[in-house]
């Protein structure tokens, strides 16, 4: 009989939460591979395998599980509550024949939570907080710290399910969305040690209260909103929305210029966008908002500027947006590859800027860089033509109606040059129009 390797999940108390079938599996398995605690919830019923704790040592468990399956003889991999929903079989079926494979799932920690709330749970977003420790979460953190997925979700969703960490534990989520501002937004609540007879569920509390209160590990956190979400506007937002600096004009990329501007950027949900001279934040905020599951990276020279970006940030909303005091180039190296990038300062070193921000756009990436002088102009396109990159200009010249005595006039606003430049050829239009997605085409 071919030897398997079944995936057994298991709650906290132990034997008593598993079926005939799995204890079955179990006592006839061979070699059983568990985290420490599981080994000694069910040491009783194990005794007689020879035991792995796979307590940092995840990239062996392949190694283990494909040894014994060699030698014709059984395994059996424990897991809390469900092995494929953020478990260890998501992780290792890959790396396995799945053929050998079975899956023997229990309830989850997230289901034993929200039936302890009588609270539906089919429209809950599920998010991980396992991740290396990061330290507490600063507003403009980036992808790599532990919470930003949680965050991201947070601006996005109503209802989540959270499993945490040790260290992501509830306590700094609570801290989490005071810093953010969106502690009056949720009500938490704890839920601990479920099955174990330690088990305790808290009531809904605010982000305060947990945050200063102690927990019983492992537990789940789940953050409900109190009221329905209001969708915030995506794309051509009042430039009376942002704090700016106005010498006698506010230094704004204004709206009209700022919806062309993003439109040529041609943004994704998950685009990363650079913003450099950001001024006030304007088009980056806003690219922010389009760009849910992506990331903006910011940087401004000016400190006058930084003080406003921090109030724009703060009142905007977005927590996928990270800036910098500095100037362009400095700090380009250490951001990741964009898909977008838009210029609308550069303080002298333009030329350079073109050439490092064409030579690390991703493919089908653009540049976009908007000018109010000939001088400016002039230096980006002829820099453009010495890198063979594909451009073109675009002039917006605005008016908008401004009042005098009882009637109204048009004022018009300053100039703007646009230039967008991408590095990717474009295809001509007969090949959108022969073949619209335009793939395949010579």
């Amino acid at each position: 009989m071919t030897a398997l390797c079944y995936f057994i999940g298991v709650l906290d108390d132990g034997a008593n939460s598993l079926n005939g079938e799995a204890l079955q599996v179990l006592r006839k398995a061979k070699h059983v591979i568990a985290g420490g605690r599981l080994l000694a919830s069910l040491a009783t019923e194990i005794s007689h395998a020879q035991q792995y704790n796979l307590t940092g040592q995840l990239k062996t468990v392949p190694k283990w599980i494909n040894s014994a399956l060699a030698n014709a003889e059984s395994v059996a991999v424990l897991a809390s509550g469900d092995p494929l929903c953020h478990g260890i079989a998501g992780y290792l079926i890959g790396k396995l024949d799945r053929n050998k494979v079975r899956i023997l799932p229990n309830l989850s920690s997230i289901q034993l939570a929200f039936t302890q709330l009588c609270l539906p749970w089919q429209s809950a977003i599920i998010v991980s907080v396992h991740s290396q420790d990061a330290g507490d979460w600063q507003r403009g953190a980036c992808s790599q710290h532990g919470l930003y997925e949680l965050v991201q979700c947070c601006r996005q969703h109503d209802l989540l399910a959270v499993l945490t960490s040790p260290e992501n534990n509830p306590q700094r989520i609570a801290a989490m969305l005071l810093e953010e501002g969106m502690a009056d937004e949720f009500e938490i609540v704890v839920a601990q040690a479920l099955k174990h007879h330690e088990q305790c569920v808290t009531a809904f509390l605010s982000a305060a209260e947990v945050r200063a209160a102690t927990y019983l590990d492992p537990n789940i956190v789940i953050l409900k909103r109190k009221n329905k979400r209001i969708d915030p506007i995506l794309f051509g937002v009042s430039d009376t929305s942002f704090q700016q600096r106005k010498p006698n004009k506010g230094l704004i990329t204004k709206r009209e210029v700022r919806a062309v501007s993003l439109a040529r950027m041609q943004l994704t949900r998950s685009s990363v966008v650079w913003d450099i001279g950001a001024g006030s934040g304007s088009v980056g905020l806003e690219a922010a908002r389009i760009c849910v599951d992506g990331h903006v990276y910011g940087i401004e020279k000016n400190i006058d500027d930084i003080t406003n970006i921090q109030q724009n940030h703060g009142n905007w909303g977005v927590s996928n947006y990270s800036f910098v005091h500095g100037k362009a180039p400095d700090y380009l190296d250490s951001w990741p590859t964009p898909n977008a990038v838009f210029i609308g300062g550069s303080g002298g070193e333009l030329a350079e800027l073109i050439e490092i921000c064409l030579g690390r756009l991703q493919q089908n990436g653009w540049l976009v860089m908007s000018f109010v002088t000939l001088e400016n102009l002039s230096v980006a396109v002829e820099t453009l033509k010495k890198l063979g990159a594909n451009w073109d200009v675009c002039q917006i010249q605005a008016s908008r109606s401004s009042p005098i005595l009882n009637m109204n006039r048009l004022q018009a606003e300053n100039p703007v040059w646009i230039v967008s430049a991408t590095i990717t050829p474009i295809l001509p239009l007969e090949s959108f129009t022969n073949n619209p997605t335009g793939y395949g085409t010579n």
